[in-house]
């Protein structure tokens, strides 16, 4: 008798456990599909809501390397006397007070980006210090005539950075 009824209770509670079993796997599921979805949707919101503030980040550093560029650097700072020495000094502080500005905008930039960015100051800086060594220059003006004339020869530091950018940025749209 004691068989009898096991087996009535095994029968009974088979169909219970595997009726739980398909509906703990059901709701598992759907309980992960909808944590999926909301992490989506959050992502999806924050991207929204980031998008432009990459933007501007990548604006604000096309702006600074435009601002670098050595053409228009010493278009935009003159020599304030004929010293090379004191005007090799202030176009650095300029580049490096333009840099230190736009420090906050490495957040919304692929790290690649932000280390091209900043190899471009360090070229455009090296390119001027190195200027400045040349036997050829004596004073602050000749300087200018030099860095000049080596951009007639190479593109500058800062334009292939631009190009990286912009290409980064198109990616965006992608």
């Amino acid at each position: 008798m004691d068989t009898d009824k096991i087996l009535e209770l095994i029968f009974y509670t088979l169909p219970a456990l595997i009726t739980g079993g398909v509906a703990y796997y059901f709701f598992n599921t759907y309980i992960k599909n909808e944590e999926g979805r909301r992490r989506y949707l959050i992502h999806k919101d924050a991207q929204k809501n980031a998008l432009p503030l990459r933007l501007q980040a990548y604006e604000r550093l096309t702006l600074f390397l435009e601002r670098i560029t050595p053409t228009r650097l010493l278009i935009r700072i003159t020599p304030q006397s004929s010293n090379k020495h004191d005007y090799e000094e202030y176009l650095v502080s300029q580049i490096e007070i333009e840099y230190e500005h736009n420090l906050s905008q490495q957040i919304y930039i692929s790290p690649e980006s932000w280390d091209i960015v900043t190899t471009a100051k360090n070229a455009t800086i090296q390119m001027i210090r190195k200027a400045n060594m040349s036997e050829r220059v004596d004073s602050a003006n000749k300087l200018r005539e030099v860095i000049l004339q080596e951009l007639f020869d190479k593109q500058a530091p800062s334009s292939v950075a631009i190009a990286h950018l912009k290409n980064e940025i198109s990616g965006l749209w992608s």
